[in-house]
């Protein structure tokens, strides 16, 4: 694994980045760092906030104040065709709604202003039958988190999350993470900083379902619910992961390494980052992962993503048999 990393990254012209293995138990089994990047070393991870996210707003619904199916019309009094949206469509991206939208990456607004701008552009798409990576669809889960909450999205992270998992003020969601500006509108999708060893904690609640450290947060259905595709026939719009040639479909907040994706859902999912940053689990061969890292667009030979999701897909069978699983 080791011979791997090392020759991936020279080939590649990346410098600085580390892998973390743990195993079921939570012991971390192998570490390798390049360049003189450290485990400790807090970036901006990017996509790889998204499945944090999820474990947010999935606690959000363990104390039932929303459900799957709660909707934009009852929570933020959205009307007509964009009313029947649910939090089901937004954390499979498949609300119908336009992906992107410029108010994510303004800094003086808050998340309330964003989503309400969001709510004016006209949608793609019905709710349920057209996938489209992106940021607004979290976005507007969260807003419907913070009303039913009272509570602004980062003192959510916070009192969800961070300080159960003792996690410094540090690992918070940004709008521009990489300056570390913004925390009035945060990204939700992709504005989270935080070292290897602070997600490996955060990424350790995923692997055990949100029974981690003494906490419980979520729900087991919602974590089993993470790994199924919610609507297998959609129409895929825009996938990251086909770009970079792989079939892989979305659950909750995660990418399913699986294809076609067992009808009990897929045992591997993960949440690769435009930086590089690539956490992943695989419960049946007993392990979760990161290659941690922030590469800049021209910082890899052939495309970032590429280089950090090829090497996951390359390390997966290594790590299977070195665990004899």
């Amino acid at each position: 694994m080791g011979t791997l990393v090392a020759s991936r990254a020279a080939a590649a012209g990346v410098t600085r980045m580390g892998i973390a293995i743990y195993d079921a138990q939570d012991r971390k089994v192998f570490e390798q760092m390049v360049g003189d990047f450290t485990p400790d070393e807090r970036v901006a991870v990017a996509s790889s906030s998204k499945m944090v996210s999820g474990v947010v707003l999935f606690d959000v619904i363990r104390q039932g104040l929303l459900s799957l199916d709660s909707t934009t019309g009852q929570v933020l009094g959205w009307t007509g065709d964009k009313a029947g949206i649910t939090l089901r469509h937004l954390l499979s991206f498949t609300s119908g709604l336009e992906p992107n939208h410029p108010c994510t990456s303004r800094v003086t607004l808050t998340l309330q202003e964003c989503v309400a701008q969001i709510a004016t552009v006209p949608v793609k798409a019905p709710p349920g039958t057209r996938f489209d990576y992106g940021g607004v669809h979290l976005q507007v889960a969260a807003r419907m988190a913070e009303v039913v909450t009272n509570k602004g999205w980062n003192t959510l992270f916070t009192q969800t999350l961070a300080t159960p998992l003792g996690l410094p003020s540090g690992v918070t969601y940004y709008t521009a993470p990489t300056q570390m500006l913004g925390t009035t509108n945060p990204l939700i999708a992709g504005g989270l900083r935080a070292s290897m060893n602070e997600y490996a904690k955060l990424l350790a609640l995923v692997f055990h379902r949100g029974r981690y450290a003494g906490l419980e947060k979520g729900t087991l259905a919602l974590f089993s619910a993470q790994t199924r595709e919610p609507y297998p026939s959609v129409t895929v719009g825009n996938s990251p992961m086909q770009d970079v040639g792989y079939p892989y479909r979305y659950g909750l907040t995660a990418w399913l390494e699986c294809s076609p994706v067992p009808v009990l859902g897929c045992p591997s999912i993960s949440s690769p980052g435009a930086f590089g940053w690539t956490p992943w689990l695989d419960r049946d061969a007993g392990y979760y992962a990161i290659l941690g890292m922030q590469l800049g667009a021209g910082d890899a030979t052939g495309g970032v993503v590429s280089f950090s999701v090829d090497l996951e897909q390359d390390l997966k069978p290594l790590i299977r048999t070195a665990l004899g699983n």
